[in-house]
């Protein structure tokens, strides 16, 4: 229990006390301007409580969490292991025939489509604007 009185938990139990109490009072005050007329506000006067709840359920997992001990204790910095060099894939290119495995004779648009691809297979930097046909 003496964990939860450190001056960081006291500040961290200080602060849940004030979001809460903050959080509830503006739940009051939009209900109180819901009762007034503006119906904007009745869902606000529901949403204030629920952030104070979720501020509670946070608090109250950490609380448990340092009772149980489940934090990692930080470990002492040693130097770091020096990288190992990264093996690079090795990219091989397939030979492209020079004729198509297919006839496109009896397609124009096809054929030349074909000899589009071609030579941007050829011409890899090429940017497609650079095809001279």
């Amino acid at each position: 229990m003496k964990r939860l009185l450190t001056p960081r938990w006291l500040a961290c139990h200080v602060l849940v006390l004030l979001l809460v109490a903050g959080m509830l009072g503006l739940a009051a005050w939009q209900f109180s301007r819901a009762t007034g007329g503006n119906a904007l506000s009745w869902g606000y006067t529901f949403q204030w409580p629920v952030f104070a709840g979720f501020v509670v359920l946070i608090w109250a997992r950490e609380v448990r969490r340092e009772l149980r001990g489940s934090h990692p204790e930080p470990q002492p910095r040693s130097a770091p292991e020096p990288p190992t060099p990264a093996r690079r894939p090795v990219i091989t290119r397939r030979a492209v025939p020079d004729e198509a495995a297919y006839q496109d004779a009896d397609d124009p648009e096809l054929a030349a489509y074909n000899r589009y691809l071609a030579w941007l297979n050829a011409h890899p930097g090429a940017r497609p604007a650079d095809y001279p046909g």
